[in-house]
């Protein structure tokens, strides 16, 4: 029996856990001032309960982006078949002096030791602050285009075994 999707106990399947640690981007989507939606490409860092994402204080999306905020992300992969993890939820968000510890992480993660930590020394000359933005998930999907397929489609695989 797979878990519902909207599920909390998704983030626990192999393919989320995968995907979570994936060098990947994000897509983050929200809703600008207004009103319109926006999707950005952004990497993340888990925590184990939220993705955190590092930013510049003066990125646009900290203009539209504010604590208890509704927006959604998904983390996929490029090659078939595909692996989709889908999440929704809040956001809040804080400023750290420097570069914050999960941006760090991603960099590490996403870039590898040696141009992580050239990219990380030339941030540090760059910025004296940097925004947090925290994505604590409410509802969670996965598709995996294996035994988890988009709605329409399972809708569509149970009508067609049905008709057999």
């Amino acid at each position: 029996m797979t878990t519902r999707q909207g599920s909390l106990a998704l983030l626990e399947d192999e393919v989320a856990q995968r995907l979570l640690q994936s060098p990947l981007p994000a897509r983050l989507a929200y809703t600008w001032t207004d009103g319109t939606p926006r999707v950005v490409p952004i990497g993340f860092h888990w925590n184990g309960e939220e993705l955190v994402f590092g930013t510049p204080t003066d990125a646009p999306k900290m203009r539209a982006l504010r604590d208890g905020m509704r927006v959604a992300a998904t983390i996929d992969t490029g090659e078939m078949p595909y692996k989709v993890l889908l999440i929704r939820g809040t956001v809040r968000t804080d400023v750290v002096e420097g570069v914050a510890p999960e941006y760090e992480a991603m960099t590490m993660r996403c870039l590898g030791a040696e141009q992580g930590a050239a990219w990380l020394t030339s941030l540090r000359a760059m910025t004296t602050d940097m925004a947090r933005v925290y994505l604590t998930p409410d509802w969670v999907g996965i598709i995996d285009f294996e035994t988890r397929f988009p709605s329409a489609i399972e809708r569509a695989m149970e009508r067609a075994a049905g008709a057999q």
